[in-house]
């Protein structure tokens, strides 16, 4: 359901929901910042990224389940566009994310603790 899904821009929601599959729930899609990733979706099972420097000069949507996530670390600058950054840490190498805006990066990175944890998953909201 749209309105359950938090979401910065409705075309990206509408990108990522195509790569949904069944018993799978979208919790939010957010912008990112940066030459690499375009945006990110959080799902329950997984990360999906739509990456446009992964392979090579091709643009590609890369889905990394929970439970091939070995690590997650977050930094946050504290600048005055606030933004901040989450690096998920893979067995196929790092991968980093930055977020427009410290909460969104926070959210993140709590959630997906939980989800390689095993641990019942907060909502992204607040």
């Amino acid at each position: 359901m749209v309105a359950d899904v938090i979401f910065d821009k409705e075309d990206q929601l509408k990108r990522i929901q195509q790569y949904i599959i069944p018993r799978e729930t979208l919790v939010a899609v957010y912008d990112c910042k940066g030459a690499g990733s375009g945006f990110v979706g959080i799902t329950d099972q997984r990360i999906i990224f739509y990456d446009q420097a992964f392979f090579r000069k091709k643009k590609s949507m890369i889905s990394i389940p929970y439970n091939r996530v070995i690590g997650i670390s977050s930094s946050d600058e504290g600048t005055f566009l606030k933004t901040s950054e989450i690096v998920l840490i893979t067995a196929a190498g790092n991968f980093s994310f930055e977020f427009r805006g410290a909460d969104k990066a926070h959210r993140t990175y709590r959630y997906i603790m939980n989800q390689i944890m095993n641990q019942p998953s907060p909502q992204m909201a607040g």
